[in-house]
């Protein structure tokens, strides 16, 4: 860290009381957000976060043309948002005005790009199952908190004291985006995977008609990285207020399956189908109006896309970030595609991959 950052930082705490506070860096993850937790004098802890705001490109600006948000850069494309103080300050507001467990904000500057939170702790949901928690009925949280979440229709921009930030659709452009970072990356990883132009084109053709339900269906909040290591048992509230929920400063409307996805697809620890099937069946027993074929349609193919589209990141995670503990969770992806591949009305997609994926490439 540049001694002009660290001087940045020293400054924000010490305006807002915090200046002697215990700093403790807290363990990374894929992004370039720091985090750390902050010790103070009377015993109780905050959790600093440090997102640099030159370190992403800008992010989507809301009346952006498709051709205005390629030349932005892939944030403007496919991510959206950027990693934005604002974005979480906002997202945040959002979901504790719902009455779900989101970190408190107690002090911010989105120019700085520097915010200190409420501490939820350490008990992530993978962490506690390893340690022989129980898996359904933190499931059965999981779930219940996006009944809530999906119970409300967001507005277009999140506001709250002096806050904006524009909730844009999973649009076609960043779900092509998305999905495209599986042939993008992965030949560089398994150059067995080596997919010519026609076999580019049947792929296009393929997502599309996937894409175009998926924009057309984006109308619920969006976490967008729902799983396990994402989200915080908190034992002592009640209900769905049991999910402390974090990192969801890439926010969007989407397909209610979207969410549904990340957890049940979890990239980082097997989900079994028994769990799977439970967490569906109680998802739509809570929405008992929804077309339950309709949405199980939509979980399948979007699930392949985000299965593939996280597939294509952690490729790209091992060859360009040199990351290689994301090798061992590549055939866990793999399994969860071949899960949604077995659907019907996934069997052009799935002729598609056992045409063009050779099995050397599918480890």
């Amino acid at each position: 860290m540049s001694s002009e950052r660290e001087a940045a930082k020293a400054a924000f705490l010490t305006t807002h009381g915090l200046g002697d506070a215990r700093r403790e860096l807290m363990s990374g993850d894929a992004s370039t957000r720091v985090y750390e937790r902050l010790f103070l004098p009377d015993g109780t802890s905050r959790i600093f976060m440090d997102q640099p705001p030159r370190a992403e490109t800008a992010p989507c600006p809301p009346a952006a043309t498709r051709e205005e948000r390629i030349a932005l850069g892939f944030n403007a494309a496919y991510r959206l948002a950027s990693g934005r103080v604002d974005a979480f300050v906002a997202c945040a507001r959002y979901l504790k005005s719902l009455g779900l467990s989101a970190p408190e904000v107690e002090a911010f500057d989105a120019g700085a790009g520097l915010a200190v939170l409420e501490d939820l702790g350490d008990d992530l949901y993978a962490a506690r199952i390893a340690a022989g928690g129980d898996e359904a009925e933190l499931y059965d949280a999981a779930i219940d908190a996006l009944t809530v979440l999906h119970a409300a229709r967001p507005p277009a921009v999140l506001e709250s004291d002096g806050v904006a930030w524009p909730l844009l659709a999973y649009d076609d452009l960043a779900l092509v985006s998305a999905a495209d970072l599986f042939t993008d990356w992965l030949p560089k990883l398994r150059p067995a995977f080596a997919p010519d132009a026609a076999a580019l084109a049947d792929w296009e053709a393929l997502w599309a008609p996937i894409r175009a339900r998926a924009e057309a269906t984006a109308e619920v909040f969006c976490h967008r990285d729902y799983h396990a290591e994402n989200l915080i048992w908190l034992p002592d509230r009640a209900g769905p207020t049991r999910v402390g929920l974090i990192d969801f400063q890439d926010a969007v409307r989407a397909n209610r399956m979207w969410d549904l996805s990340m957890l049940l697809h979890d990239a980082r620890r097997d989900v079994s189908p028994e769990r799977e099937a439970a967490a569906l069946a109680r998802y739509f027993a809570a929405h008992p109006t929804l077309d339950r074929r309709a949405l199980l349609a939509d979980y399948h193919a979007l699930g392949a896309l985000n299965v593939a589209r996280i597939i294509g990141i952690f490729a790209r995670l091992i060859v360009r970030d040199g990351k290689p503990k994301y090798e061992s969770m590549l055939p866990r992806l793999w399994r969860y595609l071949d899960s949604c591949l077995a659907d019907p009305a996934m069997a052009g997609m799935k002729a598609w991959f056992d045409a063009h994926v050779p099995a050397e490439a599918r480890a």
